[in-house]
């Protein structure tokens, strides 16, 4: 049976503005010449910084890639210095954003009614909330989930919710050298998706937390996708799961 798939990846804040116009668009070359992977079930998503999103909305939407943010405003307007609207985030092309990042928590002091807030304005603006959780010390996969259930109830409330993509991003292997163990995610995603299960209409559970090439093979069937990062800022690694993705959403 077929099964949807999502490979998503930020940018962050590694390149600058020519390096990543380049990057979109090899990516952009690279996902349309897999033959639409949108028809197979499997959904790409990248996530530029700010200044670029309007300069590659076109290239990477005309390839059928989901053009995302890493954040957003609380407000949809106002007096909010440097931040970002998501109704801007709408009207550039993004169909999604990052919220609730462990770095603009730790970095930037957000708390959970902040991420709470700007998962609302997620949902006014009309914007998928790929909202990330994850436990800050390894513990068991039981406490990891129990943990990250909390702060899911505690963004989401009562914000109604049509989609979310759940990255799962324990806060120890954020950075590291290696992913948080296969056996660990996967207890941690199984008790994810049982304690999720009915909450909204569609729930993509994510793996993030140094993921790259090769991991998705090893998390498959308990996770939906991966969030990756730096180790898919090479183009061809990114289009390296994103054909992992082709063959096991088709098994």
């Amino acid at each position: 049976m077929s099964r949807e798939l999502v490979v998503a990846v930020s940018l962050k804040l590694y390149f600058d503005t020519a390096r990543t116009l380049a990057y979109c668009h090899d990516v952009a070359a690279g996902v349309a010449s897999l033959n639409s992977p949108g028809d197979a079930g499997v959904t790409v998503a990248v996530l530029p910084d700010f200044l670029s999103i309007p300069q590659v909305a076109t290239e990477l939407t005309a390839a059928g890639i989901v053009l995302g943010a890493q954040d957003l405003c609380q407000a949809d307007r106002g007096p909010f210095t440097g931040e970002v609207s998501g109704l801007d985030l709408a009207s550039a092309g993004c169909s999604v954003v990052e919220v609730g990042h462990a770095e603009r928590r730790s970095i930037y002091g957000e708390n959970d009614a902040m991420v709470a807030a700007k998962v609302a304005a997620a949902s006014r603006c009309g914007l998928i909330p790929l909202i990330c959780v994850g436990e800050t010390e390894r513990s068991t996969p039981a406490e990891a989930a129990a943990a990250c259930l909390r702060q899911l109830h505690s963004f989401t409330g009562d914000t109604p919710l049509e989609e979310v993509w759940l990255a799962y991003e324990p806060v120890w292997a954020i950075g590291a050298p290696a992913p948080a163990p296969a056996s660990y995610v996967r207890g941690v995603a199984g008790a994810l998706r049982a304690g999720t299960e009915g909450a909204w209409p569609c729930v993509r559970i994510l793996y993030g937390g140094s993921a790259g090439p090769g991991l998705l093979s090893e998390l498959f069937p308990a996770v939906d996708g991966l969030f990756l990062g730096r180790f898919a800022h090479n183009p061809d690694a990114l289009l390296d799961v994103v054909g992992e993705a082709l063959l096991l959403g088709s098994g």
